[in-house]
C-alpha cells in the first residue's frame, strides 16, 4: 500500500504478524481501505527485500473515507471536460496538473518580486465601475441595490492605475482579474488575470526592456534557469536577446509582398483605397482561412484599421519566436501617444510569442484635450462599425441578428478620467501582461484552461 501527500509517497509495509498485536488492524486495513481514502499510519522506517523505503506499521487510523471511487489506475481520467469541471479529481490523480499549479504560483509571486525590486507599488483597483473603460470590449453588467447604480465588472485596471499616477505615485503596478462578456476559446477565458504596470518619466522603450527582462526571469523560476522551452511541437527561445521588434506595417508589407497600407494610403487618409486593395489581395489568395478577414475589412471605419485586419490575417499566427510589433495606427490606440517622429502611427507595442499576443504597451497620452478627442472618435467608429455589423446580420436573417444583439456593447466616456488629465499626468509608459498566457507559454499547456484552476464552462 502507498501513502502519498504534497511532499511524496512512502510504501506502508502492513505485516499480518507485527500487527497482530492490535486485534484486527490487518483485516480492517484489508477489509474496509480503498484507493483514495485519507489514512494515518504508524510504525518503524525500514527497507524492504526489494530495499525499497517503507514503514513498518504499528498502528493505522482511517482520517476521512472516500465514498466515491477514483478514476481507473491505468485509464487515469481521460474525460478533458470532466477535468476541468471537476479539478479536485483531476489534481488528485494527475500530479503533473498540481505541478503546473505549483509552477503557477511561482510566476505570479516572481513578478510580484520582479516588480517590487524595481521599486514599483502595488495598488488594488475597483472591479466595480460605472463605465467600462481602458479596454474595447463588451463588459459584465451588475446592479448596485443600496445605490440604485447599474456596474460594470472592470475590463481593464489601466484607468484607475493612471490615476494614481496623477496623485504623484511615479511606479505603480496591479496583478489581478480582469473580466470580459466575450467567447471562450483555448486562449480565451471571461475571467482572466493580467498585470498592469505604469511608471513615470518613462516611454514604451523602457517599457519593452522591462517586458523581456520579466519573462525571462520568470521563465527561469519556471524552468530552472533554461530560456529555451518546449511548447507543442517547437521550440522557443526567449534567450536569443534582444528579440525581434518590427513595425506592424512592415510585417503586413512582408507578409503580403510589399502590401505597404501606411505608406501608400495613410497620408491621406485613403480608407476606400485601402480597403479596395486588401480586398484584393485577400481574394487572390484563395485561402479560405485568410479570406475570413475579409468582412472585417469590408467594415473598417479607418486606414490604421484596415491595417490591423490585415495584420491578423496574414502575420499574427505566423509569429511564433518572440517578437515586439511596433507603431500600432493612431485610430486603434485611442490611449497611446502619438509617435513622436512617425505621422499615423503611435508609440506602442504588442509583444507576440506562438502566435498569441502576450503583452500591451505605449507611452501613455497625457494631453486632456487630445484624449477627449480620441475617445469620442473611439465611441464614433464603435457606433459606425456596430451598425455596418447591423446591417450585415439583418441580412442574413433573424437569427444572425438576435446573435449580433446578443453581442451589442456600447462604448462611453469616462468624464473622471479625462478630469484627471486635466490635473496633469506626468509623461508615463504602461505595460499590460496576460498572467495565463504566460503561465500557458512556461508550463507548454496548450489551453487556458489548462493553467486556470476553475475555468468557467457551459452548464451541463
Amino acid at each position: 500500500m502507498t501513502l502519498e501527500d504534497e511532499s511524496g509517497s512512502i510504501q506502508l509495509y502492513c505485516d499480518k504478524k507485527r500487527m497482530d498485536a492490535t486485534e484486527g488492524l490487518f483485516d480492517t486495513i484489508k477489509d474496509l481501505v480503498d484507493l483514495g481514502d485519507i489514512v494515518g499510519a504508524r510504525g518503524t522506517v525500514k527497507r524492504t527485500e526489494k530495499g525499497e523505503l517503507s514503514i513498518a506499521v504499528d498502528g493505522f487510523e482511517m482520517l476521512t473515507k472516500s465514498l466515491l471511487p477514483l478514476p481507473d489506475k491505468f485509464k487515469g481520467l481521460q474525460d478533458v471536460e470532466r477535468r476541468y469541471r471537476q479539478r479536485y479529481i483531476d489534481l488528485i490523480v494527475n500530479p503533473e496538473v498540481r505541478d503546473v499549479f505549483r509552477t503557477r504560483a511561482g510566476i505570479v509571486s516572481g513578478i510580484r518580486r520582479y516588480m517590487d525590486d524595481l521599486g514599483f507599488m502595488e495598488f488594488e483597483t475597483p472591479v466595480l465601475h460605472v463605465e467600462a473603460g481602458g479596454a474595447d470590449a463588451k463588459p459584465f453588467n451588475t446592479f448596485h441595490n443600496s445605490l440604485g447604480m447599474q456596474l460594470t465588472l472592470r475590463i481593464a485596471t489601466e484607468l484607475h492605475l493612471k490615476r494614481l499616477v496623477v496623485g504623484g505615485f511615479e511606479r505603480v503596478y496591479e496583478l489581478g482579474r480582469i473580466f470580459r462578456n466575450e467567447g471562450i476559446s483555448t486562449r480565451h477565458n471571461p475571467e482572466f488575470t493580467s498585470v498592469e504596470v505604469y511608471q513615470a518619466y518613462a516611454d514604451v522603450s523602457d517599457m519593452l526592456e522591462m517586458t523581456e527582462a520579466l519573462i525571462c526571469y520568470c521563465c527561469e523560476r519556471a524552468n530552472g534557469g533554461n530560456l529555451v522551452i518546449p511548447y507543442g511541437d517547437e521550440t522557443i527561445d526567449l534567450g536569443a536577446r534582444p528579440w525581434r521588434r518590427a513595425p506592424m506595417n512592415d510585417l503586413v508589407a512582408e507578409a503580403t509582398g510589399g502590401l505597404d497600407i501606411m505608406g501608400t494610403w495613410g497620408p491621406s487618409a485613403d480608407v476606400e483605397g485601402a480597403r479596395s486593395a486588401a480586398l484584393d489581395w485577400l481574394r487572390a489568395t484563395g485561402d479560405k482561412e485568410v479570406m475570413k478577414a475579409i468582412t472585417g475589412v469590408q467594415t473598417a471605419p479607418s486606414v490604421g484599421h484596415v491595417l490591423n485586419e490585415m495584420f491578423e490575417a496574414t502575420v499574427e499566427g505566423k509569429l511564433r519566436q518572440p517578437t515586439f510589433v511596433l507603431d500600432h495606427p493612431t485610430e486603434i490606440s485611442p490611449l497611446a501617444k502619438p509617435h513622436r517622429s512617425k505621422p499615423g502611427v503611435t508609440e506602442r507595442f504588442e509583444l507576440f510569442i506562438v502566435g498569441r499576443e502576450l503583452a500591451n504597451s505605449f507611452s501613455e497620452l497625457t494631453d486632456p484635450v487630445e484624449q477627449r478627442r480620441r475617445l469620442q472618435s473611439q465611441i464614433e467608429t464603435h457606433k459606425v462599425t456596430q451598425a455596418a455589423l447591423r446591417a450585415a446580420a439583418e441580412a442574413k436573417g433573424k437569427a444572425a441578428l438576435a446573435e449580433y444583439e446578443a453581442e451589442l456593447y456600447p462604448i462611453d466616456m469616462d468624464e473622471d478620467f479625462v478630469t484627471a488629465l486635466e490635473y496633469g499626468m506626468p509623461p508615463t509608459a504602461g505595460m499590460g501582461l496576460g498572467v495565463d498566457r504566460l503561465v500557458m507559454l512556461l508550463t507548454n499547456s496548450a489551453s487556458i484552461r489548462d493553467v486556470i484552476a476553475f475555468p468557467l464552462l457551459k452548464q451541463q
